[in-house]
Formats: structure tokens, sequence, C-alpha cells
């Protein structure tokens, strides 16, 4: 199992932030997890909140080895490929340490206050595979001619090509599934999706079967959860047993209410 820590870039100063993602380094954590939020999503009132693709770019110069990334991109930000100059930025400055998790987005009332379009889901599902398609062409470096669902390019090209090839490993975000599993079966190099192991079994399913119709090998496809660690210990460790005997093979633990203390404490436990 391999596990991620979501250092939540909310409602604290940047050398708390910086702090963190250096803990979870030196504890051996695999990734540092972000999201990608303009403001706070729990609490009251408003607070610091540092945007998600510049947080990464900061935090690779923080860091030396831990994986970065965000739980998730939301497609409806930044043009795509806008978004992929960013990617190849971060995983420039990294040393290709950058994950790039993609999703459709779903904060209506953040668009709304900050004047960002928010389509109907339909469209932003196609944006996404829009997205996904837009950033794997633009990593090669060559001319991309491309008419897609919701967005064009004509003879774009981006250099330099990013450290990772051919592209930082595509995450998505998923658990529809009448069109986003399938998609990230066909698409993506690692899904992501919140449950129970029970839960994310029969997501899965989905995910393989589409994966298999379009000719890919599921067992390519990462398969990654979300972790609690700040309840009862024994039973958090109970938890990534069952998610890993389910199947999942990587786990984004959320920052626990019980402080640094607990995620030393859970590391030494799960991780040594």
């Amino acid at each position: 199992m391999r596990y991620g820590i979501d250092v939540a870039q909310q409602r604290l100063e940047w050398s708390e932030q910086v702090e963190r993602a250096r803990l979870a380094e030196d504890l051996g954590f695999d990734g540092v997890w972000g999201f990608d939020h303009f403001k706070p999503m729990y609490g009251e009132g408003p607070g610091n909140c540092f945007e998600g693709m510049t947080f990464l770019a900061a935090l690779a110069g923080a860091t030396t080895r831990v994986r970065l990334g965000l739980l998730v991109t939301g497609v409806t930000y930044r043009h795509p490929s806008v978004l992929a100059a960013e990617a190849v930025t971060i995983d420039h400055a990294s040393g290709g340490r950058l994950e790039l998790a993609l999703g459709a987005a779903w904060f209506g009332e953040e668009h709304k206050e900050l004047g960002i379009p928010f389509p109907p889901l339909r469209e932003r599902i196609d944006r996404l595979e829009d997205t996904v398609e837009i950033v794997r062409r633009l990593a090669t470096g060559e001319p991309v001619t491309y008419s897609g669902r919701t967005l064009a390019l004509d003879g774009a090209r981006m250099l330099p090509r990013p450290v990772q090839r051919p592209c930082p490993p595509i995450w998505i975000g998923a658990s529809g599934e009448k069109r986003m599993l399938p998609l990230a079966g066909r698409l993506a190099d690692a899904w992501h999706c919140f449950g129970g192991p029970d839960g994310l079994s029969r997501r899965w399913e989905v995910v393989a079967r589409a994966a298999e119709a379009s000719g890919r090998d599921p067992a390519g496809i990462l398969r990654a959860g979300s972790l609690s660690i700040s309840g009862d210990l024994d039973t958090v460790l109970r938890e990534a047993d069952a998610q890993a005997a389910a199947g999942t093979g990587y786990l984004v633990c959320g920052w626990p209410e019980q402080g640094a203390a607990r995620v030393e404490e859970f590391a030494r436990a799960a991780m040594a």
C-alpha cells in the first residue's frame, strides 16, 4: 500500500503548510496532496486558502522526494492548455514529482461567487475528456490540432516536454457510474474515489469493464481511495488493511484532528 496525506492548504499560514509537507516527506509518505478551491471548504467564516497549482509549484521547492498533487483539479477553473503549461512547469520544478489529478468540478457556489462559468454536468464531463486528451497531446512537444467536444486547438505546440514521459500520471476522480467511471477506465492512469472497500470494489468493476472494452489492461490503473486517520488507531489500521485486501493500492489520508502527533503515530504503525 502507498500512502499520501492531504495537508489541507486552508485556514493556515504558509509556514504551516511547508511544515506539514516536510513532515510527511520525513515520515515516508509517498505523496502530499492539496485541493483545487479558492475558499475554505469547512469551518465557519472566511479564512486563508492558497491557490492549488501555485501551491504545488511552491512545495516543489520546499521538498525533495515526496510526490505532489491536488485532489482534484477542476477542469472548469483553467483552460486546458493553460493547465497543461502549469503541469509541465510543476513537473520540471519538482524534478518529475507531479501527479495530475483531474475532475469535472462540482462546487457551483464558488464558481458563481468568482464569476467562473459553471456549465451543466454533461458539458463539464465533456471538458474533462477534452482536457485529458489535450494534456497528453501537448506533452509530446509536437504541433497539435484538435477538435473536441468543448474546444479546439489549431497547430498548438508547447515546450519543454515534461520530465515524466510521456506525461505526468493522470488521476481521474470519479464516482458516477454512467459516464465518469467509464471515462476513468478509458483514460486514467489512476482512479480515485471516496468510500469504503465494498463500495470501491463495486465501482471498480465499472472502471475495469470500461478499460477492457477500450483495449486496456485494468491492472495498469492504480486504484486509490481516502482514509481518515483521526479515530481510534487500531480501527484506522483495520480499515487500511481492508482497503488493501479489496485491491486499493493508494490511500490519501486526511490531516487528522489530533495534528502532527497522530500523523507520526500512524506512519510508525502503518508504514514501518
